[in-house]
């Protein structure tokens, strides 16, 4: 990574949403090249080069230059206008690929988001609709980002063949909260989502036994909803997951999920997420691995004081996160171990002094 006057260059394709999303939001432009320039196919997969193109439409001004071979690009940000967008998302990946890095950017566009993603609802790779909905939105709310906040999942689409339809929408703020997050509390309740598309609607029912034999050991408030779409609302492939999520007295959430594979029974796909989601309340802190750049993210952008927040430990895309943070907005944060609520806590107390982003573009409208 090297860094020259209001460019930041890097090589390699991984990280490239999060760094595409800080260069539009630190006004900086970004250069990556060396795109898997030693792979058998080299260059942009077409969900990168599609996203890029749907930056493109939620913003006004952006320059995107992608070299010949699709190895290097180069992308000079503009304002992020927001507005009514929709989009086609390529099959090789969820929509969730997409709406992450976007809700990132949503609250500091020009007008409100309503965007409408089509393709894949669920998939093995990125956040589902489902996660997105119920867990990434109230992370939003922590920073004050709360009235008309909106998922709507209007058809699912599971894998190879798509025909989901979600969307999206979200008010803008002219500046987000200070965070103070430090208390991760008990674990209250759990709810969970278990839907199938275009198979027996029991394997739902199935999903939901199962994952409740390990529960119910747990808590005794358990909801796990069924939610079984028909004809054109199931998209164009069967399929079926289950998203459980955990919440605590301070409303610190921790999540899960798994999707269905050839070969493997709803019960055995229902064990992978209750088992995934206590090996998360294990890691501890407030906010889950998922979620962690988000977080880390809008405590930067926050007004100028000091936000502070438990983590369990980091993941390698978050510590390459804080990283690209210091590169395009110069801010370190404070990194000290919390004090431990169990013996053998991993737990960290992230705090760093905010930027006082202002939201720029809205005081235009």
């Amino acid at each position: 990574m090297a860094q020259t006057g209001s460019l930041v260059h890097f090589h390699g394709h991984q990280y490239l949403r999060q760094r595409l999303v800080l260069s539009i939001l630190s006004g900086k432009s970004v250069r990556v090249d060396k795109i898997r320039s030693d792979d058998k196919n080299p260059g942009l997969r077409d969900y990168e080069i599609s996203l890029l193109r749907l930056l493109e439409k939620v913003t006004n001004g952006t320059v995107i230059e992608i070299s010949v071979t699709g190895t290097a690009i180069l992308l000079k940000p503009g304002i992020i206008a927001g507005g009514s967008v929709s989009h086609d998302c390529p099959l090789s990946r969820s929509v969730g690929y997409f709406l992450e890095p976007l809700i990132m950017l949503a609250p500091f566009a020009k007008k409100p988001f309503q965007l409408t993603l089509r393709g894949i609802t669920t998939d093995d790779n990125d956040l589902s609709a489902d996660l997105i909905r119920t867990v990434t939105l109230p992370h939003l709310q922590l920073f004050g980002i709360s009235d008309g906040l909106e998922l709507r999942i209007k058809k699912r689409g599971a894998p190879p063949e798509g025909g989901g339809e979600v969307q999206f929408l979200c008010p803008i703020v002219k500046q987000v909260k200070t965070l103070n997050f430090v208390e991760p509390g008990k674990i209250k309740r759990i709810r969970g989502i278990a839907h199938a598309v275009r198979v027996n609607p029991q394997f739902s029912n199935r999903m939901i036994d199962a994952s409740r034999s390990v529960l119910n050991r747990y808590i005794p408030d358990i909801y796990l909803y069924s939610d079984v779409y028909k004809g054109e609302e199931s998209g164009k492939s069967p399929g079926y997951a289950l998203s459980i999520l955990a919440e605590s007295t301070t409303s610190v959430i921790h999540c899960s999920e798994a999707v269905s594979k050839p070969g493997v029974t709803p019960e055995e796909i229902a064990l992978t997420a209750t088992h995934a989601l206590l090996s998360e309340i294990r890691q501890g802190g407030c906010v889950d691995r998922k979620h962690q750049n988000l977080v880390l993210l809008m405590m930067i952008l926050g007004s100028e004081d000091v936000g502070r927040c438990r983590m369990g430990e980091p993941s390698v895309r978050t510590i390459q996160f804080l990283r690209d943070i210091k590169s395009f907005f110069g801010i370190s944060f404070k990194i000290v171990p919390a004090e431990p609520s169990e013996p053998s806590s991993t737990e960290l107390l992230f705090s760093c002094y905010g930027a006082g982003y202002i939201n720029v573009n809205r005081s235009l409208a």
